[in-house]
C-alpha cells in the first residue's frame, strides 16, 4: 500500500507533471489540498502541521526554523523570479528613485512575505536605503504566529493598491500592477535586473518545498520518494521554468538568509545546511 501524504503544491509548470498523475509513485499517493492563492496555506502548515508536504515561502521556513517549528527543507524549488518589477508608486510624487522611499508609507502585504524582504534586501544593499526611515503598513500577519511585527497595520477592509490611488499610500512592495496613475519604481526593471544578476549570480528564490519532521524522522524512504516526483517533474516543465543547480540553489539561500537576519526576521543568519536534515542534506538536484 502506497504512503498517503497530506500535500500542498501550487499549479506551476514545474508541478503539472506530478499534479496530473503523469509521474506516478508506488511508494507514495499525494493527496493535494487546494487553496487559493497557495500561500493562504503556508500558516496552517506552520501553525498546526497541517500537511506531510508543503509547498513553502523560504522566508517563512526562514522564520519557522528560528521557532523551532517541526520542518524540513528539500533541495527543489517550485517558484523563483526577478524581483524588481514588484514595486510601485503614485506617479504624482515625480520621479523616485529607490532612496526617496525614506520617510515615507510603503504597504505591503505582509512585512514577512518573500519578495519583500528580497525588495529590501536589494533597496538597502544595492541602493543604500535606511530601511528604518520607511514608515511601513501592512494587511495581515506574519505566517509564524510568534513573530511579532511592529509595522502599522492597515484599517480593517482596506485593499493595498487603493490606498496606494488614494494618496494613503505612497508605495507598495510586493505587488506588479500597471495601471494609470502608478509607475514603476524601478523604470526599467529587465535592465535592473540583469545588472543584479550580473552583480550577484543570484536567482532570488520564493518558493521552495518543506516535509514535516516526523516524516523524514519516520519514513525517510517517502521523503527520498517525493524528492524524486518534485525533481522529475520539474525535468519535464518548459525551458522556462526555474532550474537550480545544487552552487545557485545554495548562493541563493545565502542571500535571503542573510537579507532575513539583517531584517530582523530571525535571530541569527544560518549556514545553508542547516536548512536541511540528514536525510534532505544528501538528495542531489
Amino acid at each position: 500500500m502506497a504512503m498517503r501524504l497530506r500535500t500542498l503544491l501550487g499549479d506551476h509548470a514545474c508541478t503539472s507533471a506530478l499534479k496530473d498523475g503523469s509521474i506516478k509513485s508506488d511508494l507514495v499517493t499525494l493527496d493535494f489540498a487546494e487553496y487559493s492563492p497557495t500561500n493562504k496555506g503556508f500558516k496552517p502548515m506552520v501553525r498546526e502541521g497541517a500537511f506531510d508536504v508543503s509547498e513553502m515561502a523560504i522566508v517563512t521556513y526562514l522564520m519557522a526554523k528560528s521557532f523551532g517549528k517541526p520542518m524540513v527543507l528539500l533541495p527543489n524549488v517550485v517558484l523563483a523570479r526577478f524581483q524588481h518589477a514588484y514595486a510601485v508608486y503614485r506617479a504624482e510624487l515625480g520621479h523616485l528613485k529607490p532612496r526617496d522611499l525614506e520617510g515615507r508609507r510603503v504597504g505591503i502585504r505582509s512585512f514577512t512575505t518573500t519578495t519583500g524582504a528580497w525588495l529590501r534586501g536589494i533597496l538597502a544593499n544595492d541602493h543604500g536605503v535606511d530601511l528604518n526611515l520607511i514608515n511601513w503598513v501592512t494587511f495581515e500577519d506574519a505566517h509564524v504566529a510568534e513573530f511579532r511585527d511592529t509595522t502599522v497595520r492597515a484599517p480593517q477592509g482596506k485593499a493595498i493598491i487603493q490606498m496606494l490611488l488614494d494618496g494613503e499610500l505612497d508605495a507598495v512592495l510586493g505587488e506588479k500592477v500597471e495601471r494609470p496613475g502608478l509607475k514603476p519604481l524601478f523604470a526599467d526593471a529587465a535592465a535592473e535586473e540583469k545588472s543584479w544578476f550580473a552583480k550577484h549570480q543570484v536567482v532570488p528564490i520564493n518558493h521552495m518545498v518543506v516535509v514535516s519532521k516526523t516524516l523524514s524522522d519516520k519514513h525517510p524512504e517517502a521523503v527520498r520518494e517525493v524528492f524524486r516526483l518534485l525533481r522529475e517533474s520539474a525535468a519535464l516543465a518548459p525551458a522556462a521554468s526555474p532550474r537550480f543547480s545544487a552552487d545557485e540553489m545554495r548562493r541563493s539561500l545565502e542571500m535571503m538568509i542573510q537579507y532575513t537576519a539583517q531584517q530582523g526576521l530571525i535571530p541569527r543568519a544560518f549556514a545553508v545546511d542547516e536548512l536541511f536534515d540528514d536525510v534532505t542534506r544528501t538528495l542531489q538536484l
